[in-house]
């Protein structure tokens, strides 16, 4: 089992509703990125913003920024993940993708659409979690809005990382940023968070606070800038500090009804 999990964050503004140009400026980011990177995360609707209006956006779009995470992911030998509108069977999912290096996927919906949004509106809300295994370490990822919802991120003996994707903005970023550090406390867990940069055609601003706690809640790294941010996760310590405090197995046991 391997004991360190490189990942790098991308965070910076985003082109509205138009997927070839965000993926020609990703492509041109990442030709920069350094060679030991085992795992690129990009925020959550990369190709779009937050867009609510997915019909306004070629059908297709979906399924060639797919295929150009898979192209990326072969070409640099490091899995890529971030969330997409993507439609299928008439209807849109804001769905991240996590691809390996080969190509294989996972994919999962998000859980709670922001309603505030109108997002529940457009987009099919999603009914299960994901977790995966990459390089040794269990990851589950979730976007955006799931972040405040503690009972679907709990912790149930089966992740080491928890990935959050988002399009936070600026009014309500410091709940953003307790929130990240909270899930990883209570969870005893690495805690990842993307956000974006930039102003899109509503007003809204995004400062990015793109960051990673560890697991008893203190920041790895965490950046106002456009840039990416670089980090190294170590499962050792992970389940050192599980083992020494054993805070996991003082919860409360529950069940989640659909």
């Amino acid at each position: 089992m391997r004991n360190v999990l490189k990942v790098a964050l991308i965070q910076t503004a985003l082109v509205w509703e138009d997927p070839l140009a965000n993926r020609n400026m990703f492509s041109d980011r990442l030709s920069k990125i350094h060679r030991d990177t085992d795992m690129i995360i990009l925020p959550e609707m990369f190709t779009t913003g937050f867009t609510m209006n997915p019909d306004r956006i070629n059908s297709e779009e979906g399924v060639n920024t797919v295929k150009w995470m898979k192209e990326t992911a072969r070409q640099k030998n490091m899995a890529v993940v971030g969330s997409i509108a993507f439609k299928e069977k008439n209807k849109f999912a804001n769905r991240l993708f996590f691809i390996h290096p080969d190509g294989s996927s996972k994919s999962y919906d998000k859980k709670h659409t922001f309603t505030f949004a109108g997002e529940n509106e457009v987009y099919e809300a999603g009914i299960e979690r994901l977790v995966f295994s990459y390089k040794g370490f269990r990851i589950c990822p979730f976007i955006c809005y799931d972040l405040r919802f503690p009972v679907w991120a709990r912790y149930k003996g089966d992740y080491d990382v928890l990935l959050f994707v988002a399009n936070w903005p600026e009014p309500r970023i410091e709940a953003w940023d307790t929130l990240l550090k909270a899930r990883a406390i209570e969870n005893m867990s690495y805690c990842i968070g993307v956000n974006r940069l930039g102003e899109d055609p509503n007003a809204h601003r995004y400062p990015g606070h793109s960051a990673i706690y560890d697991p008893l809640g203190s920041q790895i790294v965490f950046s106002k800038k456009d840039e990416i941010l670089y980090a190294t996760l170590s499962l050792e310590h992970q389940n050192s500090l599980r083992m020494r405090f054993k805070f996991l197995e003082d919860r409360d046991d529950f069940s989640l009804k659909h």
